[in-house]
């Protein structure tokens, strides 16, 4: 049951990166409006870490790619885990 739970969590937050990329391809959105501003508050503090580690080149930032394969090992890891406890 917890398993499940966290392994949606892990789903959509994936999907929120995914989403945020796309939009990124929009030129005229504004960033400071809902609900843009809070999807921004939620993937760019993790995105940070990776675009910390290799910087955008050009017009090609590739941290979301880090960020999606990360989380998709941890994903793995800690439903694996909570799965082997039985929860």
């Amino acid at each position: 049951m917890i398993s499940r739970a966290v392994n949606l969590l892990f789903y959509f937050y994936n999907l929120l990166i995914i989403i945020r990329i796309f939009l990124t391809w929009i030129p005229n959105i504004d960033w400071m409006q809902q609900p843009y501003a809070g999807m921004r508050s939620l993937t760019d503090p993790f995105l940070n870490i990776f675009r910390g580690v290799i910087p955008p080149i050009g017009m090609l930032d590739i941290s979301p790619i880090l960020a999606i394969i990360l989380l998709q090992i941890l994903q793995g890891i800690i439903v694996g885990w909570l799965n082997s406890l039985g929860l």
